[in-house]
């Protein structure tokens, strides 16, 4: 029998959930899912985060998890009062750390600050933060709370300018975009030692590395970039440097590359002729899959949005319905959906529920907005392992403070 690398890992990955699994208390066993969590949806604040919203802040005030990772921890940001953003980190039994990078601005009404988009499972938070100048920078948090700031070679120093760094692999290498002096993007990969590498697709003017789970293990980046003509493609960029443009069937002319797992599958979202939203699953040898989650709607930016995969197939994302009303799905590897909806999201549009990434256990966090366009954090989990559904026809709703 023939093995490869990722196969490899993502049987010790298997290996290593069922180990932990069996370990759990035999009580109560049966109404546990993965790392002893109940099947549902738990709703959380970080503490300290706004209760109204602001114009300063607009469609991020409140709480934003962004991240989890495998052992279950979730990083995001949250603003405050004055309308200062935060990094958070949040643990799998609910404790919230908040923390600010070095150098961060922290002026009032500003929107300056920190954002923590993503750690890995070594405990490392990648994000941005925003000077008092209003510059960009990147930054890796450790474990032990240093910090590690990262400015691409070329980035601007300008207000709106600089470095945001948006994701990590296991290995601690990063990648992210940088703005340059004339307010141009383009994308850069820093290796585990420090070494920045910035890259264009042939053509680009305009380079977007994707937030959170856009570099895999084996070093692989995925994102989109822009023509001249305006038209929006997906690029996968390997370990050596070679960029494939790619846009799904049906694209017309908008594709958005969201993710990337150790297998080489990447999935995202386009609009067709008629700006319907799908998404959509490539695998690593450029065959397609197109992700449409039952009730999402079918008018104009209606439909739906697959935002990540784990090494194990399954993809979160949000669907928006005919309302316009955001809902959280959970798609397996196999094809079956799981949809979700935080039970204080609101019914408006443009409210409802957004999901951001799930983890290898198949947990998905992201976040809902309320009645009054404010920001919450949750966490779902599902009924097996890995985003494997078990036929649970209403998970329990824990809420959480």
């Amino acid at each position: 029998m023939k093995f490869t690398i990722s196969g490899l890992i993502i049987s010790i990955c298997i290996i290593i959930v069922f180990a932990i699994s069996v370990q759990l208390p035999a009580q109560g066993q049966q109404n546990l899912g993965l790392f002893g969590h109940k099947p549902g949806l738990v709703e959380f604040d970080a503490p300290g985060a706004a209760t109204v919203t602001s114009p300063a802040c607009s469609s991020v005030c409140g709480t934003q998890p962004l991240g989890n990772n495998v052992e279950g921890v979730i990083v995001g940001s949250y603003t405050d009062a004055n309308v200062v953003p935060h990094g958070f980190l949040r643990t799998p039994d609910g404790n919230i750390t908040s923390f600010d990078a070095p150098g961060a601005g922290l002026g009032a009404n500003l929107d300056e600050g920190t954002v923590a988009y993503t750690i890995n499972d070594l405990g490392v938070v990648v994000g941005q933060f925003e000077d008092p100048s209003e510059v960009f920078h990147g930054f890796l948090r450790y474990a032990d709370g240093s910090f590690t700031i990262i400015d691409a070679p070329g980035a601007g120093t300008g207000a709106g300018q600089g470095t945001l760094a948006t994701s990590i692999n296991f290995q601690g290498a990063a990648a992210g975009f940088y703005i340059d002096g004339s307010n141009e993007y383009h994308g850069f990969a820093r290796s585990r030692e420090g070494e920045i590498t910035t890259f264009d697709p042939t053509g680009s003017v305009f380079t977007f590395v994707c937030e959170e789970t856009c570099l895999n293990a084996a070093g692989a980046i995925t994102g989109s970039w822009q023509d001249s003509t305006g038209a929006q493609h997906g690029f996968i960029r390997e370990p050596d440097g070679t960029i494939t443009s790619f846009d799904p069937p049906g694209s017309a002319g908008i594709t958005e590359s969201a993710s990337i797992n150790l297998e080489g599958t990447t999935t995202g979202y386009y609009l067709d002729s008629s700006s319907v939203i799908h998404g959509f699953l490539r695998t690593r040898a450029g065959n397609f899959t197109t992700l449409d989650a039952p009730e999402a709607g079918t008018g104009a930016v209606q439909g739906t949005g697959a935002l990540s995969i784990n090494t194990l197939g399954a993809v979160t994302g949000e669907y928006i319905d005919s309302n316009n009303v955001m809902h959280g799905f959970s798609r397996e590897a196999f094809g079956n959906y799981a949809t979700f909806d935080a039970p204080g999201a609101g019914t408006s549009a443009g409210q409802g529920t957004r999901p951001s990434t799930n983890n290898l256990s198949g947990a998905v966090t992201g976040w809902w907005v309320d009645g009054n366009g404010l920001n919450h954090g949750f966490v779902w989990y599902p009924g097996g392992f890995g985003g494997f559904l078990s036929p649970i026809a209403r998970p329990e709703t824990r809420l959480q403070n």
